[in-house]
């Protein structure tokens, strides 16, 4: 294991001359006869006694021929606790492990080391191999090797041209880090749009081959459009999920697994501060893969794709949707009293429209829909004689046994009251016991048309809970125009939804007001074509039984 680092073993000369070897060196056999795998301290230490007074032979475990990678995990495992290895070392060590099929978790738990050390020496694969060699010729530092990891391969390969001319300069320690990402100088060499398109200043390094962008807010506007392209293309060529990173943001290849395009492979673009777009087709977080085949290995659906909306983004657009459709249904008699039929054969109780969040209870109370809602349940109460009291509901929670109104006195109220009065409480029944994120709202609100513009406009919750790149940028290019979506492709998911907010407040002009995101149609539609959003699902299990309706 120790090629490159220091040996040592002196500390334990005294305790050899003392009692001798208490634990027996693993060797195996090679063309010169056996090499040590685990015990090169012992071993060391050994010849210094042996030097000096003579020394027996020492007692020696042997391995079988060819077990290659249990020598590796011996000798790691002897050796990563005692005196710091090379890193390169360890790197190779690493490596030829995950070649065999170890996952990053399984070469950390085996060795009691963390995943981010496996990780970090995983990290030196991609370094240009010169700059390996120097490393271990300690020309350059450790400090510096691990800043170029985070480098791309060209980005690497000009450092070390700078590093080897004596006319020019390679950036170190802070300065290195903010040369890889920091810097603007964006060379023309990056540009993935035909040049005649940019209309800024290029500047010329007179001592150099390089020519580099004036205007970095130009630039990056054309290479969003050329990457906005690139991304449909790859759309269309059947990759499900494209995905587009942060400029800046570092992709750490070792947490992904090949996977094609046909098994759900990923197509991740990634920038660089100094704009060069790398595209990394078919590829799966390593956890998402790992879970997909322990699930095939039990016989079990491999599951949806990452969602577009978060499971809290689900809860807010459940209830707000939930909101208009019982209160457009106050509106219809006909259509309450067979869901109320329905509802009765199942079983019902009153929905407490649950909010994961404080902010989304805060969001419902502006929704429209709330107050005449409220309005009317304070008639009916009125209707039947109850006073009004902490319940919030006129039909019992599920559980509530406290609260359950005696059905005798209930129905003697009811006997009093005439038909319109009775079909009244019977509709605001029905939709009190509408579930909220329920397939019932999904088919409520299409046979009942409802147009959300009517309660609810996009706030601030909606926007805290809207994170998905992909489904921003594609919102973005409705409501503002593909011009803007393609110019802020790259831009961040705050920036892209700004973009929205102008276009709603009127600020830009080719902005559209009255925009509604899809996920308040009804039914629902998305902006991806990954799948995992509950009333998409839902309407689709029951869109047939409503065809002919």
């Amino acid at each position: 294991m120790r090629k490159h680092g220091e040996i040592g073993g002196e500390d334990l000369i005294p305790s050899i001359r003392a009692l001798g070897i208490l634990q027996p060196l693993l060797v195996r056999p090679n063309c010169e006869g056996f090499e040590v795998v685990a015990g090169q301290r012992r071993y060391h230490a050994c010849t210094e006694i042996a030097k000096d007074t003579g020394l027996e032979p020492i007692p020696c475990l042997i391995m079988e021929d060819g077990d290659d990678t249990k020598a590796v995990e011996a000798s790691l495992a002897e050796n990563v606790e005692r005196l710091p290895m090379d890193e390169i070392d360890q790197y190779e060590a690493f490596r030829t492990l995950s070649s065999q099929g170890r996952s990053v978790a399984e070469i950390a738990d085996h060795f009691g080391v963390t995943e981010r050390l496996v990780q970090q020496r995983l990290a030196l694969a991609g370094l240009h191999p010169p700059i390996l060699n120097a490393y271990r010729r300690k020309e350059i530092n450790a400090t510096d090797l691990r800043n170029l990891t985070m480098a791309s391969l060209k980005q690497q390969k000009t450092w070390w041209k700078r590093y080897n001319s004596k006319e020019d300069y390679a950036p170190q320690g802070h300065g290195l880090r903010k040369w890889l990402f920091g810097g603007d100088e964006i060379p023309v060499s990056n540009a993935l749009f035909d040049l005649p398109a940019y209309k800024g200043a290029i500047v010329s390094d007179l001592f150099g081959e390089e020519r580099y962008f004036a205007d970095s807010a130009l630039f990056w506007e054309h290479q969003g459009k050329a990457i906005a392209d690139i991304m449909e293309d790859h759309r269309a060529e059947g990759w499900q999920t494209v995905i587009l990173h942060d400029v800046g943001e570092y992709w750490r290849k070792w947490d992904y697994v090949k996977v094609p395009k046909e098994d759900g492979g990923e197509v991740h673009i990634t920038c660089a501060s100094d704009g060069e777009v790398t595209i990394h087709e078919g590829y799966l977080e390593e956890k998402a893969y790992r879970k997909r085949l322990k699930a095939e290995e039990a016989g079990e659906d491999k599951g949806p794709s990452k969602p577009e909306l978060t499971k809290a983004m689900q809860n807010y657009l459940a209830l707000h949707r939930h909101s208009a459709v019982r209160t457009e249904l106050l509106k219809d008699q006909g259509v309450a009293l067979r869901l109320l039929v329905a509802q009765f054969i199942a079983g019902s109780h009153a929905d407490p429209q649950k909010a994961d969040t404080d902010a989304i209870a805060e969001s419902l109370k502006t929704n429209k829909a709330e107050d005449p809602f409220e309005a009317e349940r304070k008639e009916v109460r009125a209707l039947l004689g109850m006073e009004e009291s902490g319940n919030t509901t006129l039909v019992p929670r599920k559980d509530d046994w406290d609260h359950r109104p005696d059905p005798y006195q209930l129905f003697a109220k009811l006997l009093k009251l005439d038909d319109a009065a009775v079909m009244r409480i019977l509709t605001f029944v029905a939709a009190e016991t509408l579930p909220a994120g329920s397939a019932m709202v999904e088919v409520l609100g299409v046979l009942l048309k409802v147009d959300m513009k009517t309660v609810w406009q996009p706030d601030d919750t909606f926007f805290d809970l809207f994170k998905d790149k992909e489904a921003i940028n594609a919102a973005v290019k409705v409501c503002a125009g593909k011009n803007a979506a393609k110019a802020h492709v790259t831009a961040t998911a705050k920036v892209q939804k700004d973009v929205i907010r102008k276009s709603l407040t009127g600020e830009r002009k080719e902005g559209n007001p009255d925009w509604q995101p899809r996920y308040m149609a009804f039914p629902m539609q998305g902006y991806t074509k990954r799948n995992g959003l509950v009333a998409i699902e839902q309407w689709a299990k029951v869109k047939s039984l409503f065809d002919a309706v």
